[in-house]
């Protein structure tokens, strides 16, 4: 979320997380006087790229045995998604130049008092991230899909409610919604996904607990629909306030992306069930998309950043990642990969809350001396990694939280194997011995 300072008096008292300011100065003229922004950290991406790429590689060619069709579509929307990189690496130069010409810019809090601090950063740079994902995944319907498949009109109610969020966070970093209404934005923007929803409303329990349960699966009815609606309304807000490093916004999402990618990948191996497995790649179809465009705008928000990912961006990507979580029947796994943002939100409580005063801008105190960063007693995420582990730079902070989100994806998949062991095979079993499906589709030919 990019929280702003605004000349209105009444939106300073808004307890959201800032990363940067933005400040519109009609008289300012831009587009003669600002110079290009920094080229994309090409590097840095791939480096990173490769923690994810090896692991994706070896489980669908060596490790699992995954039927030619399914692969095939998994590749060809694999593919997409890397034409998708190279076209956001390229348009986000070009909006830049737009988006300062309508004085949608900021300065970033965290080097202020340093040349840095000065720059004019472009804002909302996450509506390139987002019409380009639309596009791919429009474009896959092609590949994929035929005009008699059920599961098209779950996937058009997906990119409905994802395209709804991507406009109401772009009127928010326009308009500077109050915080409040931010938490009822992505409850609308969920309708379209909850009306079209024909799967299950069950829980598996736990192995440790069907003893005491006396239950496998759960069946929760209306509670998983509200369950999901609620869902939804965390991750969008969750990235929204686990924020305030150049690099963070798009980080934690691309970690999360990489990691449900992964998981699907694993569940797609591991399972004999078409249904469940049509499942897990409707997930992917999704997510590779989401990973490939954020990895480019990671490359120009990366520290030091060039450009702002904006509430456009924060919205998108957490309406996309429950979208897929909800889809794809994960929605309890897609909430551990969530436990950071989990954590931040249980310490962010109390001033979101108004137990304890809230300030504007959340961030840590930057010394533009030793330019390091000291935490504050806000309760968010940031600020307490600064109190445990001492002063350090924004980038090294950012690397910090990073890493921990890697660390709490990696714990899911030890508790998942640990606790769930074979549920997905015991879920399906218990339907069989039911005589019926959780989920019933008719699909056409390119459907895998």
């Amino acid at each position: 979320m990019a929280a702003r300072k605004r000349a209105s008096a009444d939106s300073a008292t808004e307890p959201q997380q800032a990363r940067e300011t933005t400040q519109r100065k009609p008289q300012d003229n831009p587009t003669s006087t600002d110079p290009p922004i920094a080229p994309p950290k090409s590097g840095a991406i791939l480096k990173l790229s490769l923690f994810f790429l090896v692991p994706y590689f070896y489980l669908i060619f060596r490790h699992y045995k995954i039927e030619s069709e399914l692969k095939k579509s998994i590749l060809i929307n694999a593919a997409l998604s890397l034409a998708g990189y190279f076209v956001t690496v390229k348009m986000i130069p070009v909006a830049s130049k737009y988006v300062l010409r309508r004085n949608l810019f900021g300065y970033d809090i965290n080097k202020k008092g340093t040349p840095q601090g000065t720059v004019k950063v472009p804002e909302s740079l996450g509506i390139v991230v987002g019409i380009v994902f639309l596009v791919l995944a429009i474009l896959f319907q092609y590949f994929n899909f035929t005009a008699d498949s059920i599961w098209l009109v779950e996937y058009n109610a997906a990119l409905a409610s994802i395209c709804f969020m991507l406009l109401l966070g772009f009127v928010d970093d326009v308009l500077d919604v109050p915080w409040r209404v931010k938490l009822l934005l992505p409850s609308f923007a969920a309708l379209p996904l909850l009306m079209a929803y024909a799967g299950h409303t069950t829980i598996v329990i736990p192995k440790p607990l069907v003893p005491y349960v006396g239950l496998e699966v759960l069946d929760l009815g209306w509670i998983y629909k509200l369950y999901m609606g609620l869902l939804a309304v965390f991750c969008t807000n969750s990235i929204n306030i686990h924020a305030g490093l150049n690099g963070l916004e798009v980080g934690q999402t691309v970690v999360i992306s990489s990691a449900i990618v992964i998981h699907n990948i694993m569940q797609i191996g591991a399972s004999t069930d078409p249904e469940y497995k049509q499942a897990h790649a409707f997930s992917i179809y999704l997510v590779q998309p989401l990973l490939a465009t954020s990895l480019a705008l990671l490359s120009y928000n990366w520290y030091p950043s060039s450009v702002f990912v904006g509430d456009t961006y924060t919205y998108f990507a957490g309406m996309t990642m429950a979208v897929v979580g909800i889809l794809g029947h994960y929605s309890e796994t897609l909430l551990i990969f969530f436990a950071p943002q989990v954590l931040n939100f249980l310490l962010s409580l109390p001033q979101l809350a108004g137990i304890i005063p809230c300030p504007r801008h959340r961030l840590p105190r930057f010394d533009p001396q030793t330019k390091l960063l000291t935490g504050t007693n806000d309760g968010t995420l940031v600020n307490f990694f600064l109190r445990q582990f001492g002063r350090m730079s924004e980038k090294s902070l950012c690397i910090y939280l990073l890493v921990f989100q890697a660390i709490a994806c990696c714990i899911c998949f030890l508790l998942r194997y640990f606790l769930a062991g074979e549920t997905e095979t015991i879920f399906f079993r218990f339907f069989s011995k039911m005589g019926t499906s959780p989920k019933k589709k008719q699909r056409g030919k390119k459907d895998f």
